[in-house]
């Protein structure tokens, strides 16, 4: 089964994307904190992983930072409400980047597209 970790500190945001995800047929990891994340991470690999920006405990892009150094090949999706960090050069480790919204079918659409094994496949090529 597909599993996917959601790394949010809004409760609210975490329940909705914890029950979209559940109805998508995903194994929902669901943690409000940095440091629980890189702690599944290193358990679990999830196939992939939803991180807020602004969480409470550490930033999203230092977390971003940990999972890559641990596994390159688990696609990262940074998901925050602001658009301003898309330029920010830590940002760009990220396999992807949403901008919340009301509407979350661009999230659950990236989600899927990274979640499919030959996405990863792909992602973990190089070219000669």
């Amino acid at each position: 089964m597909r599993s996917i970790l959601i790394v949010e500190d809004e409760q609210h945001l975490l329940d909705l994307y914890t029950d979209e995800f559940n109805d998508a047929g995903f194994q929902v990891h669901s943690l409000s904190t940095g440091k629980e994340a890189i702690e599944l991470i290193k358990k679990e690999r999830p196939s992939v992983v939803v991180l807020d920006i602004k969480l409470s405990d550490m930033e999203g892009l230092r977390v971003l930072e940990e999972i890559k150094e641990f596994d390159r090949s688990i696609p990262v999706i940074l998901n925050s409400a602001y658009a301003v960090y898309k330029s920010d050069f830590s940002s760009w480790m990220a396999d992807d980047y949403v901008v919340k919204s009301s509407d979350i079918s661009e999230l659950v659409a990236k989600v899927k597209q990274y979640a499919e094994p030959s996405a990863r496949n792909q992602s973990t090529q190089t070219t000669v």
